[in-house]
């Protein structure tokens, strides 16, 4: 039998220096999408993405957080490689995008943490997803509407937050 204390989703979301914590579930490069089980204490395989589409960042989920969907905050780490499932890169939150899509009553928020790998060179001076690029942010956009194309959950892009609303979003979804 698993151990809880070695549940992943249940660490901080901070380290002790107050530095936010991301579990890395699917790493950059992979076209299928990986998820963190808990009561197996290891990562399955979910689906696959579409011909041609492959996840352009690590993605994976805050842990002690517990978002409308049920699981913890999804979280997308923009940095220059890859890491591997199971990974907790150190990171600052740079902002939120606003997605929702098809749920069981009808339109639901499922917000996505966008995130850079604290102390990263290349990333250090990024402050905000404000400061990303225009085309990186509408390919990061592009990536969550097609990864999700086959699904039937009808995602739409509502917009972007910045990193005040990322730090709120953390606060907010965190488990008591």
């Amino acid at each position: 039998m698993k151990d809880p204390a070695s549940d992943l989703t249940r660490l901080d979301p901070y380290d002790e220096k107050g530095i936010l914590r991301m579990v890395v579930e699917t790493p950059r490069g992979a076209s299928i999408k990986l998820a963190y089980e808990p009561g197996l204490g290891t990562f399955v395989a979910k689906r696959s993405l579409a011909l041609g589409i492959t996840y352009p960042f690590d993605w994976g989920f805050i842990p002690g957080t517990l978002a409308a969907d049920g699981d913890p905050l999804d979280a997308l780490a923009v940095h220059e490689g890859g890491t591997y499932p199971g990974v907790i890169p150190p990171c600052r939150p740079l902002g939120v995008v606003d997605v929702t899509q098809k749920g069981k009553h009808g339109r639901e928020d499922n917000p996505r943490l966008v995130a850079s790998r604290h102390g990263m060179t290349g990333w250090e001076s990024l402050r905000s997803a404000n400061g990303l690029p225009q085309r990186l942010k509408a390919e990061i956009e592009q990536f969550f509407l097609s990864a999700t194309f086959f699904t039937g959950k009808d995602a739409r892009i509502e917009g972007w937050r910045g990193p005040r609303a990322a730090s709120k979003l953390i606060e907010r979804t965190r488990r008591g």
